[in-house]
């Protein structure tokens, strides 16, 4: 069993696995396309429409970039972006973007049917969280809003999500290309459990019978929420893979 990496996650990973020589290009398109027919990239200096996937890489190649990272805002938690203020916007309406070390440049995707369009930004230089550090706070926050949701009745209004809790250990796996560091791919598979599970709690008021128990368990998810989005960052942003 495999989970779905988002757009942004795939294009750092795969993107930057063949900027630095460790993929073959159709390699690259099958990872970054997934599901999609067709993926496009508008924007780029000194390029006139939007160009292939792989046409875009090249040009990005020329422009000195280094890698790809991932960018997973929400609102109030910016986490993986260092502005301007106009490519924080997109990104934070999109929730996730890619951005481009060494050339200066941020893409956002945005889908429509089958086809995703990626829009290229200036982007700054940005801040990170490192890597052990997404871990702890990732293993902290599992442990504190499991223990929350617990007291809160969980498996009442919702017995799925007790039922992942339960089985933290049998998280589905990630695919990953060559080069990517393996603590990187683990952290980026507990990420995506830790997302999974907020969601799945936060579908309907279930067994919620008052606005303060929907308030008590949006609190405790939201900390879980937040500690996936910066493990999925830290995972997907090479600037900060360990040696």
């Amino acid at each position: 069993m495999t989970t779905e990496l988002p757009a942004s996650a795939r294009l750092a990973w795969w993107g930057t696995a063949w900027l630095r020589g460790h993929v073959v290009t159709d390699l690259v398109v099958d990872a970054v396309l997934g599901d999609d027919a067709t993926h496009a990239v508008a924007g780029l200096p000194g390029a006139e429409g939007t160009q292939t996937l792989v046409a875009a890489l090249g040009r990005l190649r020329a422009a000195g970039a280094t890698s790809l990272g991932a960018a997973f805002p929400a609102e109030g938690d910016p986490v993986g972006l260092g502005g301007p203020g106009a490519f924080n916007a997109d990104a934070l309406e999109a929730g996730e973007a890619v951005v481009v070390a060494g050339a200066e440049l941020g893409l956002v995707p945005s889908r429509a049917g089958a086809a995703t369009t990626w829009t290229v930004h200036p982007a700054a230089r940005r801040q990170l969280p490192d890597v052990g550090e997404a871990d702890r706070a990732l293993r902290t926050a599992l442990v504190e809003s499991a223990n929350e949701l617990a007291r809160l009745d969980v498996a009442r209004w919702r017995p799925e999500v007790a039922d992942e809790l339960l089985n933290l250990r049998h998280r589905a796996s990630v695919v990953a290309p060559a080069g990517t560091p393996a603590r990187c791919v683990d952290l980026a598979a507990r990420a995506l459990q830790a997302l999974g599970i907020a969601e799945l709690a936060l579908q309907d008021d279930g067994g919620a019978v008052s606005a303060s128990e929907i308030a008590a368990r949006e609190a405790a998810l939201r900390p879980l929420a937040r500690a996936g989005r910066r493990a999925l960052v830290a995972a997907c942003s090479p600037e900060v893979w360990p040696d």
